[in-house]
């Protein structure tokens, strides 16, 4: 089956060139691929418009839902590939929506880019397709809080946050809007046994005043904790636009 990806225009694959703005690899260049679909609905979300699409009731702060035709295409494995290629970096992030739900596709896409340095974003919640998992260098992993909107037994599963708690390439990334959203992290790097050097603390929001504010009282959190801030580089180069 074909991959199913988001849109920078109606008709035009989300696939582009920039930097990573966010977790270990911030800064670093790359290419991106913005995968369409998610089995979880973040009230905050900033890439709604790769699930929130007209006649999906799930609640979201923006309200206004998408139309499914402009904001969502079909492409071949070989011609993402191809794509992909054709921007020259060496470094390919796969984000979405929730990327792992292809995942026997996104192998097949691979197979086509060897040598390619993989990094997967993820919510955390699927399990990594057993043909995918030997071609990711590193896993994103970004678990929803309570104030996501999700319910816990989705978002959280303890299954998949032990699977992540093991995996060597995966580093938790954990969205913060208030400092209690801290606690909440907190109860569960000790339920799970989750390292601190595994963990990054990010602020939420799509404007840089919102995350520099944020960012202010989150500094001092980290340093008390012993925790790794992750700011959102691309929000401060290029503000809240696909393709960037």
């Amino acid at each position: 089956m074909p991959l199913t990806l988001a849109t920078t225009t109606p008709g035009e694959p989300e696939i582009f060139a920039s930097l990573q703005g966010e977790g270990p690899s911030m800064g670093k260049p790359c290419t991106f691929i913005r995968l369409s679909r998610c089995n979880l609905a973040c009230e905050w979300c900033d890439t709604a418009y790769t699930w929130h699409f007209e006649g999906d009731n799930r609640p979201h702060r923006r309200d206004p839902t998408y139309p499914r035709a402009a904001n969502q295409l079909t492409l071949s494995e070989e011609d993402a590939a191809r794509q992909i290629a054709a921007f020259g970096q060496d470094r390919l992030i796969i984000t979405g929506g929730e990327p792992l739900l292809q995942g026997a596709a996104l192998a097949r896409m691979l197979g086509h880019l060897p040598g390619m340095i993989v990094e997967i974003e993820t919510n955390g919640s699927v399990a990594p397709h057993p043909a995918l998992d030997p071609l990711v260098s590193q896993y994103n992993v970004s678990p929803k809080l309570a104030h996501s909107g999700n319910p816990a037994d989705l978002a959280l599963n303890p299954e998949r946050l032990a699977h992540w708690t093991q995996e060597p390439r995966a580093t938790f990334k954990f969205v913060i809007a208030e400092p209690a959203d801290v606690d909440e992290v907190l109860a569960l790097q000790k339920a799970h046994t989750i390292p601190s050097a595994k963990i990054m603390l990010m602020a939420e929001g799509t404007e840089a005043d919102v995350l520099e504010q944020r960012e202010s009282w989150l500094a001092e959190i980290c340093i008390a904790q012993k925790l790794t801030l992750s700011k959102r580089l691309h929000i401060r180069l290029f503000g809240d636009t696909r393709g960037t």
